[in-house]
């Protein structure tokens, strides 16, 4: 029987629909924006799926909201092996999971799946490595950013992969500096080397694309419609075309520019129109839309994902309202086996599933499947 330990991380990605780009000293502010906890749900998803399988484990969790109440929920008896210093009730600290992954460790868990983001990750990685244990962990994907490769590519997926996996090997643990990330600066560092299950549903660390993205940006900008709304998703990529259409975007946030109804050309050569948000939270860019709206966005570079990595901002309700553009460069596309999706919404995931248009040049397409 295959023995499981269970952490969740309660507050992870609570700030990426409400525009924060992560949660990491930033609770309050996010619940003042109205943020909801993600990564409770999370962590059913992915223990239903392990349920379903019906494969003969044996759960242990950390109490109440760090892995005992998914866990219950999904029809599991829980070895509950420490509980939170607040008791369950009040806020849940790292040392909390790094306790978690200690009792896991004391009572020789097969496997770690831990629901967070990459600062959850380097939380239990480094813990392990100061138990010298080389018990293999996976993520379940609920933080804003997540660079590593330890994770699944969805919770479901992460709870199949753990009933499932045959053999493991050493996946990168990788942070970067939340503050940072805000003031709109990309700064990686490699945390930790952690044993992580062989699986195709696994994610990969973060890479960069290359190539130039300039003909590109010129062709989404020549094609912009009169009086339609365009939700432009954060990247590289995407940021060119922002400029092309006249405005310095954010570069890691979520912008919406609308075309003047009469369309054209300004002096400048770029159409006219305007920035209606910058820099949106959710809220802040469903109640932008127009009657026609289209989303950009680019898929990040290695991983493929096109929602659900960075970009939570842009919400099912958002995608259910607008035509998606996808874009990058042929180099981006040649480093990627698929592209993905993660919207938080199984029934929207399921429905962009399939082959898609995906713009590589001025003119150019390939078609490219979303899995």
């Amino acid at each position: 029987m295959r023995r499981i330990g269970v952490v969740v991380n309660p507050i992870a990605g609570m700030g990426g629909r409400v525009g924060l780009k992560g949660t990491d000293g930033k609770v309050d502010e996010a619940r003042d924006r109205g943020a909801e906890p993600r990564a409770p749900e999370r962590a059913r998803a992915a223990l239903d799926a392990l349920a379903e399988t019906g494969a003969a484990v044996d759960v242990l969790a950390f109490g109440g909201p760090m892995g005992e109440d998914a866990a219950r929920a999904a029809g599991f008896d829980p070895d509950v092996v420490g509980t939170p210093s607040g008791g369950g009730d009040g806020e849940t600290t790292a040392a909390d999971t790094r306790a978690a992954v200690r009792a896991f460790v004391e009572r020789d868990a097969d496997l770690i799946l831990f629901v967070g983001g990459d600062g959850t990750a380097v939380d239990v990685a480094e813990t392990l490595a100061e138990r010298d244990s080389e018990i293999p962990i996976l993520g379940v994907p609920a933080g804003v950013k997540i660079y590593s490769s330890v994770f699944a590519v969805r919770p479901r997926e992460a709870g199949i992969v753990a009933a499932s996996f045959d053999d493991v090997e050493a996946g990168e643990v990788n942070d970067v500096d939340e503050d940072a990330y805000r003031a709109q600066e990309v700064s990686t560092e490699l945390r930790a080397i952690a044993k992580t299950p062989v699986a195709e549903e696994r994610q990969a660390s973060k890479q960069t694309g290359g190539g130039s993205v300039a003909t590109l940006a010129e062709g989404v900008a020549e094609e912009v419609e009169p009086g339609v709304t365009y939700v432009l998703g954060p990247g590289g990529t995407v940021g060119a075309i922002k400029a092309e259409l006249g405005f310095e975007g954010t570069p890691l946030g979520v912008d919406v520019w609308r075309a003047d109804s009469e369309g054209g050309r300004d002096s400048g050569g770029a159409p006219p129109g305007d920035v209606v948000v910058r820099d949106g939270a959710a809220a802040d860019i469903e109640a932008a839309l127009g009657e026609r709206n289209v989303v950009v966005v680019s898929p990040i570079g290695g991983q493929g994902f096109v929602f659900g990595r960075g970009n939570q901002q842009i919400s099912p309700d958002v995608i259910r309202r607008s035509t998606v553009e996808i874009v990058a460069t042929r180099a981006k596309l040649d480093g990627l086996d698929a592209l993905r999706v993660d919207t938080g919404d199984p029934d929207l995931d399921d429905s962009l599933r399939g082959w898609h248009r995906v713009r590589v040049g001025r003119y150019e397409r390939r078609l490219v499947d979303i899995e």
